[in-house]
């Protein structure tokens, strides 16, 4: 049932992301990233079946610590919501960037410049091991932190480019 409301959540993502970038592109932005974009899809897809074979094949009962991990995951999805919708219209599974636009540094994004990135390695370490799926928890926290290694200083380097990324970063920095 969890993986089934995080699968149809991702569906859902997908589509409020695609009508975010069709408005975007319209504003003037450009995507950023587009190669390695499949990968990503194909890891996240590659992500829920390992995920549900895993859990079928081994039968291990769920973890001991289930009711922790659940609550963790509770937390997460409140993140994740938070992090939707502060960037509204600006979210999106692409590195959809809009030249001269002001970054967002509200909400979750004052603390932390990734939150979502954050979110989703949480839940690649979480929902496998919320099932004793260790195969999948490890395998596929190591290769989204590959992905991500790739993801965020492009995403980084676009915006510091085509934004005030870079002297809004510097406030944040200088103002601690």
């Amino acid at each position: 049932m969890i993986v089934s409301f995080v699968i149809a959540q991702r569906l859902i993502e997908v589509s409020v992301a695609k009508r975010n970038e069709k408005r975007m592109l319209r504003k003037g932005a450009y995507e950023v990233g587009a190669s390695h974009y499949p990968v990503m899809i194909l890891l996240h897809v590659s992500f829920f079946i390992s995920l549900i074979v895993e859990v079928l094949l081994v039968d291990r009962p769920l973890s001991p610590i289930f009711l922790l991990l659940f609550i963790i995951f509770i937390c997460t999805q409140a993140l994740r919501i938070w992090c939707l919708s502060t960037l509204g219209e600006y979210w999106n599974t692409k590195i959809i960037i809009l030249p001269g636009a002001n970054v967002v540094k509200k909400g979750p994004y004052m603390f932390i410049r990734h939150p979502n990135y954050l979110v989703v390695c949480v839940e690649i370490l979480l929902l496998p091991t919320m099932f004793q799926a260790y195969f999948t928890a490890i395998m596929f926290t190591l290769l989204n932190f590959i992905m991500l290694s790739v993801r965020i200083p492009l995403e980084e380097k676009a915006l510091m480019e085509a934004t005030n990324y870079t002297s809004e970063f510097k406030k944040k920095i200088t103002a601690n």
